[in-house]
């Protein structure tokens, strides 16, 4: 299922820079200098809150399509008198699971940033055109940065499903059991599994 969100989100990037067209990085390029290193990790830092959002979006997409289903159930199963409170019983339910799974998600995406992202700035950029993207993020430069987003999102979001799947997806199918459970009505089979991801 995180595969699924992830694919769903991958034009909800809160951060305009990680949003356009790719670009192709060349296959092997030569080792970076410190010096591009720590240009590279200037911009990454600079583009944390957009990491972190994309992040946010990714973990609180699974809740909200759950909610959705919910409320149609709500409306067609449930006796008028007992809606609304079962609707905020799903609403904390759904809050708790992000305030859970966003924190989780975000530290991760941060911490990966710099060898799934990182590794397309270094082989797509000079040190003298990052020096231009951390002065200048409004300059012509930026929007050659701007190219490589969804290879750069593609990569980090890849490493992230195989990396936070064990901590995520428990969390899914308790949320989703909860829901359900509340619903009285049995969860979709393979529902918050690997397994029903679609394949790319």
């Amino acid at each position: 299922m995180l595969k699924t969100i992830l694919l769903a989100a991958s034009v909800a990037l809160a951060c305009p820079a990680l949003a356009q067209a790719p670009a192709a990085a060349p296959s092997s390029a030569p080792a970076a200098s410190k010096a591009k290193k720590e240009l590279v990790a200037k911009v990454l830092q600079l583009q944390r809150p957009g990491i972190e959002g994309a992040a946010r979006v990714l973990a609180e997409q699974p809740a909200a399509q759950m909610m959705q289903r919910a409320a149609l159930v709500i409306q067609s199963n449930l006796p008028a008198d007992k809606r609304e409170a079962v609707a905020k019983e799903i609403q904390a339910d759904a809050k708790k699971y992000a305030a859970e799974a966003v924190p989780i998600l975000a530290k991760r995406a941060v911490e990966l940033a710099p060898t799934t992202i990182g590794p397309v700035l270094e082989a797509n950029f000079s040190e003298a055109e990052l020096v231009q993207l951390v002065g200048l993020l409004e300059s012509p430069v930026n929007r050659k940065f701007q190219l490589l987003g969804v290879e750069m999102q593609r990569a980090l979001s890849d490493k992230l499903v195989a990396d936070s799947r064990g901590s995520i997806e428990p969390k899914l199918r308790a949320l989703e059991q909860s829901m359900a459970q509340r619903l009285n009505v049995q969860p979709p089979a393979g529902a918050g599994s690997a397994g029903s991801a679609p394949a790319r």
